[in-house]
């Protein structure tokens, strides 16, 4: 027994000691991950295989075997990673690591293609992203979103400087806009004053999906918009920023004077992190390169506009998140003058008289956006979970149209109430070199319901109660780090609901019925499609990074159109059929030392058409149903040639026909082109962007709009048709200039308009309508003084 407990003894001696050895071998390194604005929360610290993560404040800490050299692996999403090789150390360490971030956008992280965050290189079909540095450029010029659309997205139709976006389409086809993946858009009636939703100062970036898509789903035919809003840029526990604006006219100052201000709070606190925001702006006169007033017709002159933001995000364990989301916005203009139609077959411009207008303000009543979620790493083979419900409703108000119901005047409104469900996992499937791959899939579930009364109260459009169901599943395989499929599933199920009504009786000028008033009966509209889509990228060579890729999208057209302007007593006897597009497209991104260029070509197809067209025998806008062929390319380029000057451009094409005759063919005589309505004139920008200081950065942008005629004129009244004017080229250049007066403080000067253009927007020379005739703004100016602490 003595012996037994003797060797007892000596083995635990030898443990003892192994143990002891052991401990004094591994040293620990330990510091902060930093970036340019101070701590970086949740960096990865990888040696080998082995992971962990930097805490809220951006502390980490390590255990290595001492006197071994090691590489570590420093990195965090939209920073470039950070390789050390950190020689053998003896002795326990601090190091400090600071993270530069991203200026490739290559390398960029998107949601909105894959509803996850991934790398831009890794995108298999075309997406424009706009990074928080170019908005604030931007916003120092003009923060209307429209225009920095325009500006940034090629593909995306000229603005029409309007609260309206009618025409400003995305390809040709109509787009999906959301606030963070919630839509703002409803595709029951497409009122088109779904991009100004939310003001650009609470967001982080606008990543902007081209071609139609299934990922979202029904209303993507063209693609979609997705407004990625603010996430805390500091670990401190409270930050602040302040901006005050003054804007105005640099052609006649009377009267056009406006101020913007913006206060924000943010910060982290603990497993809290919070951004705080309110904006209000009020703009003056619109006036145009003569100084006379733009026609106020959905001008931005005379205009208040707010916007409150609140995002709270809690992080109880390193592989949870919860996140409640609330954005106010509202867009109403006060104009002190009634319009002044203008003349189509003189040229002569609209413009206004001091006066009241009629009606109620034009613009967005409200839009109130509610959008919880919950993320789950790890939550199964290693699956992650995004769980989220939402609550969007907005009312838009309309202009009045003299005299056209019933023999009198009418103010519509558009309602749109939604209320969302989803559920997001993924779960990976291979992962070890050299391939991996993982499966997402889910299930939406959305309640819409949208109208378009009178103001007086009458239907117009019906409500339209729209349940939407749509399963889906996508999966994507990356084989020897350079070739890239992907490809997915979603099934759409979609019933809408609409209650018995009576169509308006709609008069002409003279008092004379246009269209009779109908007594409908309603019923249900039920839809099932499944869409698919796929794509290859191949990402070996910088020099030469090709995709190819082929989506379906799905819309349940504009039924509200539809159902207004019926002819028929029941809405089973109405064309409500929906919208089912195919997209091919071909691209390729390329990089050799400071130059990137991407390049893509497109062709989008439908075998049903939702083309508004103007009947010029009882001046009514319809609904075309013919099958519609669109195609166009687009090319890209950003050429870095000192770290102080970096030059950025664009072309963008896009052309479509209609098979009028229905014979698979569009190159018949009676086949005909899409109108400006759907089809926007080629479009050209430029940027500039030199620092030829440390505290002061210039920029200058160029917009420009080329011709597209296409249509004769109407052999009656010697003018084109509504949606069928030739557009005439303009060239628009901008100016922004930002100085920074100490590490808090920044002053800016923008100028829009820079030459003094003297021009019609497109939308004014295509839409041909006597009352939206209207110049665009002159040169403007816009000062600002921006403050964090």
């Amino acid at each position: 027994m003595m012996k037994n407990l003797q060797l007892s003894l000596f083995i635990l001696l030898v443990f003892s000691l192994v143990s002891l050895t052991t401990v004094a071998q591994s040293v620990k390194v330990q510091g902060i991950v930093k970036d340019e604005n101070g701590f970086l929360p949740f960096a990865t610290i990888k040696i080998g295989r082995t992971s962990n993560n930097a805490d809220a404040k951006g502390l980490y800490g390590i255990y290595l075997s001492a006197g071994v050299p090691v590489t570590l692996k420093i990195s965090s999403a939209g920073y470039q990673t950070l390789l050390v090789n950190l020689p053998a150390i003896q002795r326990d360490t601090t190091i400090n690591w600071k993270l530069e971030k991203i200026q490739n956008d290559l390398d960029e992280v998107v949601v909105s293609a894959t509803r996850r965050p991934e790398q831009l290189r890794n995108i298999t079909s075309s997406v424009t992203v706009i990074s928080r540095k170019k908005l604030e450029n931007e916003i120092a010029i003009n923060p209307d979103l429209t225009a920095i659309l325009a500006n940034q997205v090629p593909g995306i139709a000229p603005s029409a400087q309007s609260g309206s976006n009618v025409g400003q389409n995305l390809r040709g086809r109509p787009m999906l806009v959301m606030i963070d993946g919630v839509s703002q858009s409803s595709p029951l009636r497409n009122a088109e004053v779904d991009l100004r939703s939310i003001d650009p100062s609470v967001l982080q970036q606008v990543e902007v999906v081209k071609g139609a898509t299934a990922i979202y789903g029904n209303g993507a035919a063209g693609g979609l918009v997705n407004y990625i809003t603010l996430v805390p840029d500091t670990a401190q526990k409270f930050a602040g920023k302040t901006d005050i604006s003054y804007n105005g006219s640099l052609v006649k100052l009377k009267n056009s004077a406006g101020g913007r201000i913006s206060q924000m709070f943010y910060g982290k606190t603990n497993k809290f992190d919070y951004v705080l925001s309110g904006v209000a702006e009020q703009t003056g006169e619109y006036r145009d390169a003569k100084g006379d007033i733009v026609g106020p017709n959905y001008s931005l002159g005379e205009t208040d506009s707010y916007n409150a933001f609140a995002k709270i995000g809690y992080q109880p364990t390193k592989n949870q998140r919860l996140q409640l989301v609330y954005n106010f916005y509202s867009s109403l203009q006060h104009s002190n003058y009634t319009l002044i139609n203008g003349n189509l077959a003189t040229g002569q411009k609209a413009t206004g008289k001091l006066g009241a207008p009629a009606g109620i303000p034009t613009g967005n009543q409200y839009n109130h956006n509610l959008h919880f979620s919950y993320k789950l790493d790890s939550l199964f083979l290693k699956t992650s979970l995004t769980a989220d419900a939402y609550y969007e409703n907005r009312e838009d108000v309309f202009y009045v149209s003299a005299g056209r119901f019933d023999g009198g005047d009418g103010q519509s409104l558009a309602h749109n109430d939604k209320k969302g469900a989803r559920i997001f996992l993924q779960t990976p499937i291979i992962d070890h070199l050299p391939v991996t791959a993982n499966l997402a899939y889910g299930l939406d579930f959305l309640r819409d319901k949208t109208s378009q009364p009178l103001v007086d109260g009458r239907v117009w459009v019906p409500t339209m109660d729209m349940t939407n169901l749509a399963p889906f599943v996508q999966a994507d395989v990356n084989l020897f780090r350079n070739l890239i499929f992907k490809t997915g599933f979603r099934y759409e199920h979609v019933n809408i609901d609409v209650d018995d009504y009576q169509t308006l009786r709609i008069t002409g000028a003279n008092g004379a019925t246009v269209t009779p008033s109908i007594n409908v009966t309603g019923g249900a509209l039920k839809y099932n499609t499944a869409l698919f889509n796929a794509g290859f990228k191949y990402n070996k060579l910088p020099l030469f990074s090709p995709f190819v890729s082929y989506s379906q999208g799905f819309s349940v057209m504009d039924i509200g159109l539809a159902l207004r302007d019926a002819r028929a007593s029941s809405i089973d006897k109405i064309n409500t059929d929906a919208v089912r597009v195919n997209n091919y497209e071909l691209g390729f991104e390329s990089s050799f030392k400071g130059l990137k260029l991407t390049a893509s070509a497109y062709r989008s197809t439908s075998k049903l058409g939702i083309e508004v067209v103007y009947d010029p025998a009882t001046t009514l806008y319809n609904t075309n149903r013919s099958p519609e062929n669109i195609y166009g390319y687009e090319l890209a380029a950003n050429f870095i040639i000192t770290p102080s000057l970096n030059i950025s451009g664009s072309y963008s094409y896009t052309e479509g026909k209609r098979d009028v005759n229905g014979n698979g063919k569009y190159n018949d005589p009676e086949d005909l082109y899409l109108n400006g309505r759907r089809i926007s004139a080629p479009k050209i920008t430029g940027s500039i962007n030199y620092l030829p200081l440390r505290v002061l950065d210039l920029t200058l942008n160029y917009t420009g709009i080329m011709k597209r005629d296409r249509f004769e004129k109407n052999a009656t009244s010697g003018i084109y048709n509504g949606n069928e004017g030739v557009v005439e080229p303009y060239n628009l250049f901008s100016f922004a200039a930002g100085f920074r007066v100490n590490k808090n403080t920044r002053l800016s000067l923008g100028i829009d308009n820079l030459f003094n253009e003297d021009y019609f927007p497109a939308r004014a020379q295509w839409f041909m309508q006597p009352g939206f005739y209207s110049k665009g703004r002159g040169r403007a100016v816009n000062l600002g003084l921006s403050v964090r602490y």
